[in-house]
């Protein structure tokens, strides 16, 4: 029996990154479900994400606040999140928002899917 394949959710509202992204983990077997609005991982309730990607600046939504709401809900906490930006001066911001992991735009893929194993 074949297991089933991880599920990655990317939140990033760069459309062109979050197509690059969900290229590469399709190739390497993953699930993939995407999003430009935050506010939308926030209603996740259904076929939660083994490993959530978030981008720390999205219009309209700190990925840090939506990163620490989902830590504070029973039934999505324990779901991994990466925060992605630009910024890499933001690391400790985004870990003291509950992030389990940081990576820094623009980034090599391989690092992307190594972090990503170390999750799932």
């Amino acid at each position: 029996m074949t297991p089933t394949p991880k599920k990655i959710m990317i939140a990033d509202d760069d459309p062109g990154i979050v197509d690059a992204i969900e290229m590469l983990l399709e190739f390497e077997g993953y699930r993939v479900t995407t999003t430009v609005d935050g506010a939308t991982v926030l209603d996740m309730k259904d076929e939660l994400p083994d490993l959530l990607l978030l981008d720390i600046w999205m219009s309209g939504e700190d990925g840090r606040d939506i990163c620490r709401k989902l830590k504070q809900t029973d039934t999505i906490k324990n779901i991994p999140v990466i925060m992605i930006s630009a910024s890499r001066d933001i690391r400790e911001s985004a870990i003291a928002a509950g992030a389990d992991d940081f990576l820094s735009k623009p980034f090599e893929m391989n690092d992307l899917l190594e972090k990503i194993r170390n999750f799932i």
